[in-house]
């Protein structure tokens, strides 16, 4: 089991890591063409997009608060590079 949680966790270390990147080319795109990089609307519109989608056993006040946890730690790790 210890080894399938490890197996999990580099995944998900994985996934941030390539969120990560994808927000860096969104926040470039952004600045670009002179846009704001934090969108209130689509913050919410993914944090209820991932609300239906998730099939548990998560909490909704669990992906709550790995999804605000998630949004702070990309917008500082992204702002580390673009500025």
């Amino acid at each position: 089991m210890r080894d399938a949680i490890m197996d999990n966790d580099q995944k998900i270390v994985a996934a941030i890591n390539a969120r990560l990147k994808l927000v860096e080319r969104l926040r470039a795109y952004k600045a670009e063409v002179g846009l704001e990089f934090v969108d209130p609307d689509r913050e919410r519109w993914m944090r209820d997009y991932l609300v239906a989608a998730n099939p548990g056993p998560m909490s909704e006040e669990g992906l709550d608060e790995i999804y605000t946890l998630l949004l702070a730690l990309t917008k500082r790790e992204t702002a580390a590079d673009a500025g």
